[in-house]
């Protein structure tokens, strides 16, 4: 039927756009009335309507889809879909005239399982989560009044924008530095790394910014990956994760040292404190101005107190008194002086006394006497070390006496 339909097309006529894509239309509603088709759910989205629109895509392709309201079995599906979901959708292929795109109208869905970016998703978060990369005590605290900002995103994506113009509005002094790199696709991983490991190497970077805008699961898919995981980890500076919207989590979510819900909401809470304390500015000002005249008054008082005291009206009378009380001091000073000396002496006397009556000297006065072995500095104090031919040295009060042993002998 589709080839019937294309058959009708002339090729002398020039169509409009609205034309050409209404025989496109035709064509496609015709060949493609019902179908199976089978995929993981992507950019899934609820609308206010009841109306749900999303992608199916599998290895090689994507099918924009949309379920109305009410179609088939929309009313009780009996599962709330969502990105990664593996799903089997029946509808009939349309075309949207406003973009030109085709897409299957959805009447019924069925969950099969998860896709296999999810299983990814969970089978990483697992792993990192007992590594304890997501752990509340190793994430590093934002500094309080960050002079500059790394932002490691897209230069033309919207997410810079949003950065830039929230911070610009709120604190216009800060400084804001980019590391462009690509958000999605293959390569955007290891652009991501290296500006991470770059913006470490420089000294005047406070805090880092690390994400991009919205998009499908794939789109946000670099921010999954376990290098760029390990990079935020690893970043002395602290990382604040601003990935998607406020609904989409990622792996940068949970190892960054702060999740932002997004980049507007990554800039504002880097600016919060300057903003509270520019509003604070002025009560401080108030404050300090009272203060200042307040201890102004109080010095008034002290002086007019001050200035009608006898002290003031007859300052020589002070100066009398305080030598006076010098004097006097100076001679309590002296008297203590003298009497803790005299005891000191008496101390000094007594400890003398005591020590000279323990002196060897002192002992050998009394009767006592010390024996060494001849050449041997130490005293002799067993009998039995005194070999028959040995020469004594015995020291008395008065000389010294050398002998020989004989024989030797001790107590039993």
């Amino acid at each position: 039927m589709a080839q019937a339909h294309l058959n009708l097309l002339n090729s002398d006529k020039v169509y409009s756009i609205g034309e050409l894509t209404g025989l496109i239309k035709d064509s496609l509603e015709s060949a493609f009335a019902g179908v199976w088709v089978e995929g993981e759910i992507s950019n899934y989205k609820l609308a206010s309507s009841g109306h749900r629109y999303f992608s199916l895509k599998d290895a090689s392709a994507s099918l924009r889809c949309a379920m109305w309201r009410g179609a088939g079995r929309g009313r009780a599906l009996g599962f709330e879909p969502k990105d990664g979901m593996r799903v089997r959708a029946f509808g009939s292929l349309s075309v949207y005239p406003p973009r030109g795109d085709y897409q299957l109208i959805v009447s019924e869905l069925i969950e099969i399982g998860v896709g296999p970016l999810e299983v990814a998703f969970q089978k990483l978060k697992e792993k990192l989560l007992k590594e304890g990369l997501f752990a509340e005590e190793r994430k590093r605290p934002l500094p309080h009044f960050p002079a500059t900002v790394g932002v490691v995103t897209s230069p033309t994506g919207a997410a810079f924008v949003d950065i830039t113009r929230t911070i610009t509005q709120r604190f216009p002094g800060m400084r804001i530095i980019l590391a462009p790199v690509r958000v999605q696709g293959a390569e955007a991983a290891g652009e991501i790394v290296a500006a991470i490991a770059a913006m470490n190497r420089r000294s005047d970077i406070d805090v880092l910014i690390v994400g991009r805008g919205g998009g499908s699961l794939e789109d946000l898919w670099p921010f999954n990956e376990e290098i760029v995981a390990r990079a935020i980890a690893a970043s002395r500076i602290p990382v604040i994760s601003a990935v998607g919207h406020e609904v989409d989590f990622t792996i940068a979510d949970f190892v960054a040292d702060l999740r932002a819900p997004t980049p507007t909401g990554a800039a504002e809470r880097i600016t919060d404190n300057w903003v509270s304390a520019r509003a604070a500015l002025p009560q401080a000002m108030a404050r300090l101005r009272r203060a200042v005249v307040n201890r102004a008054n109080w010095y008034r008082q002290q002086w007019s107190r001050l200035n009608g005291s006898h002290a003031l009206r007859r300052p020589a009378d002070l100066l009398h008194l305080w030598t006076q009380r010098l004097d006097e001091t100076n001679e309590r000073l002296g008297r203590s002086t003298q009497q803790r000396l005299q005891k000191s002496r008496h101390d000094i006397d007594a400890i003398s006394g005591k020590l000279m009556a323990l002196s060897p000297e002192a002992v050998l006065r009394r009767g006592y006497s010390i024996t060494r072995l001849v050449g041997d500095p130490r005293t002799l104090r067993d009998a039995t070390l005194a070999t028959p031919g040995s020469q004594l040295d015995t020291t008395l009060a008065s000389g010294q006496i050398i002998s020989e042993v004989k024989s030797s002998s001790t107590p039993k």
